[in-house]
């Protein structure tokens, strides 16, 4: 992909008149705008892409949305929703009310540039600039900017939904094809932590909280995996795609040499 900036555009009339009637007490992320503007220009960005290809999506816009997902403890599929659904997001981008937003790879693709030419600093350092400009903070001095823990923490939510969502489907797909074993393997909170989709679900926002949610989708999976393979007669579930992905993404994902630590960054 490549930059093709055409610049900051203003907040479309539409919007403006929308998230003025909605919230006529304005809220952060109107504030936000009203104060500090995009906060980032495409310029700051523009070394991590190639000259040619075809055009990348604004990464004035994904930096911004990348910030807004860590004040939300927001996972990529999460903040790709609010950009779409939420007008409060719409008008700190400056989109319109129908703009139909991004695929939330898109996130991803952009944290691993940044943190392939190490650039995770440009993050805060455009904040904190900004905030000494206000007044803020103190222009003398230096400010703490760990962007880095703020892409890690993204990157863990991520990896979470995936864990959690690919459980959730084995359970899906097992429902259909032996409900009877099913019902018997079935917890008594496995339909609150597994019935809606983890898109939908808000991880807790504290390390402990969240690591012991995931200690406990990694027991969940692996008594699903070992009640099938200590049964001969249960062993073929093993050919199911379904479940087969369960087991490689509890492996890689929660149980290997440090992986509680790498889903936290």
């Amino acid at each position: 992909m490549a930059l093709k900036s055409w610049g900051i555009p203003q907040i479309p009339p539409e919007t403006v008149r929308a998230a003025h009637a909605v919230f006529p007490k304005s809220n952060i992320y109107i504030f936000l705008r009203d104060r500090l503007g995009t906060i980032y220009q495409d310029d700051l960005f523009a070394d991590l892409y190639p000259e040619r290809g075809r055009p990348a999506y604004s990464p004035w816009r994904l930096a911004l949305v990348t910030v807004f997902q860590f004040m939300e403890n927001l996972t990529d599929r999460q903040a790709a929703d609010a950009v779409r659904s939420r007008l409060d997001w719409k008008y700190a981008l400056s989109l319109e009310i129908l703009d139909p937003g991004f695929d939330h790879t898109v996130l991803s693709e952009f944290r691993t540039r940044l943190v392939a030419l190490t650039a995770e600093e440009r993050l805060l350092e455009a904040v904190v600039t900004l905030c000494k400009q206000q007044g803020w903070l103190k222009g003398h001095g230096q400010q703490r900017t760990d962007s880095t823990h703020v892409l890690a923490r993204i990157r863990a939510l991520s990896r979470a939904e995936c864990v959690v969502e690919t459980l959730r489907h084995a359970l899906n797909i097992l429902s259909v094809v032996t409900p009877d074993w099913l019902q018997n393997q079935v917890q008594p909170d496995w339909l609150k932590r597994y019935g809606p989709r983890a898109s939908e679900f808000r991880f807790p926002s504290e390390e402990d909280q969240r690591q012991q949610f995931l200690h406990q989708v990694g027991q969940d999976g692996w008594g699903l995996l070992s009640a099938i393979t200590t049964d001969p007669d249960s062993q073929w579930m093993l050919s199911i795609p379904a479940v087969d992905t369960d087991a490689s993404h509890l492996e890689t994902r929660l149980f290997a040499p440090g992986a509680g630590r790498n889903l936290d960054g």
